[in-house]
């Protein structure tokens, strides 16, 4: 049975800052590849949450999107369900996660 997935405020304002740099800088490309590697990972996670790495914080899990994007996420157990916290540039300090 798929978790239910929620995007938290933070995730999206994230992720449309994520599409808004690649919209600037890069092409098309590289937004549909970012795209579908984010909705590809969802998938991943609704299916088994703890499929990827925890960090320092309890109940707290990341994946790496692309090189550059971290996707970090919750996953709240008692109600089924994941809640996408933020998207992170890999280039900053470790700190500001």
């Amino acid at each position: 049975m798929a978790w239910k997935i929620i995007w938290s405020p933070k995730a999206i304002e994230t992720f449309d800052q994520v599409i808004d740099y690649l919209q600037a800088k890069w092409t098309e490309k590289e937004i549909i590849h970012f795209a579908n590697e984010t909705e590809h990972v969802i998938n991943l996670i609704a299916i088994n949450p703890y499929l990827f790495r925890g960090s320092e914080k309890e109940n707290v899990h990341e994946v790496v999107i692309t090189k550059h994007n971290l996707l970090l996420y919750q996953v709240i157990e008692n109600e089924m369900r994941v809640e996408l916290l933020a998207f992170f540039d890999t280039r900053q300090h470790p700190k500001k996660k």
